[in-house]
């Protein structure tokens, strides 16, 4: 199979989280402001833990990269996950609303891949949203956009490079399109996120945690506790997200023996 092209160039220093040639400002949103453009990304490693009663604890790993679009949004996604009951999965996503495509390979969809593709391509706008391709343990927090940023600083206190804080849903679904772009939109408003941000020496975001108890959604999630550790290097870098293969992509998928299977677009 061939190998799907993800391109990192080496930004100089950029690669520590910042040009080291610019005085280091205080502010982190400024900070982050000079790190993004089209073209530009952020390499993360992720741990979600979720539990409940009498002891019971699922935890997955998640690695990959984001591509920026000019205001932080992320314009492409190129994730893999492991562990938890699906085994490792992949997922290639651009844009996350109506005109989005998305790519799934291994995991559940694996399964349902006719022979001889490794991808299901899909483009339809409630299989879009990141919680889709990723899944509903994901990072709520997108540290990559300034208006979150503020609004996470300005709620929270700091102490040196560390700033804690809680926000409802309601009010990070008001500043955030990652988090309105998520399955998770429109669940309990009230939602209470508790969030530690950890800045490294250029005042960029090098670790995001989250955690919530779910209170609305899937019956099987409701009264469990997601926490979830986000890891984050090589803000700025030069990043290129490329699509699979069309040779080893298909629209179609085999579910109970029906091999034309597809959702409509």
């Amino acid at each position: 199979m061939k190998k799907i092209t993800v391109t990192l160039v080496a930004c100089g220093a950029l690669l520590a989280g910042g040009d080291s040639s610019r005085a280091v400002t205080k502010d982190p949103v400024r900070a982050l402001d000079a790190l993004l453009a089209p073209g530009r990304g952020v390499h993360f490693t992720e741990v979600t833990t979720l539990s409940g009663g009498a002891g019971e604890r699922v935890e997955r790993q998640r690695t990959g990269l984001f591509e920026f679009n000019a205001d932080g949004g992320v314009k492409a996604l190129h994730v893999t996950t492991t562990g938890g009951e699906h085994g490792r999965e992949r997922a290639i996503g651009f844009h996350h609303d109506v005109g989005g495509t998305g790519y799934r390979s291994g995991g559940p969809v694996g399964k349902w891949l006719k022979t001889g593709n490794d991808w299901w391509k899909d483009s339809h706008q409630s299989h879009l949203w990141h919680t889709q391709l990723l899944g509903y343990d994901e990072q709520l927090v997108n540290p990559a956009e300034p208006a979150t940023l503020d609004a996470l600083l300005k709620n929270g206190k700091r102490s040196g490079d560390t700033i804690t804080g809680v926000i409802t849903f309601e009010e990070l679904e008001r500043v955030s399109r990652w988090a309105q772009h998520s399955t998770h939109a429109g669940w309990d408003s009230g939602t209470r996120l508790s969030y530690t941000i950890t800045l490294n020496s250029m005042n960029v975001i090098s670790r995001v945690r989250s955690t919530f108890t779910f209170a609305d959604g899937l019956d099987e999630l409701v009264g469990k506790t997601l926490d979830v550790d986000t890891r984050y290097s090589r803000w700025g870098g030069n990043v290129s997200i490329k699509a699979p293969d069309p040779g080893e992509t298909t629209t179609e998928l085999c579910i109970e023996g029906i091999c034309n299977w597809r959702l409509p677009g």
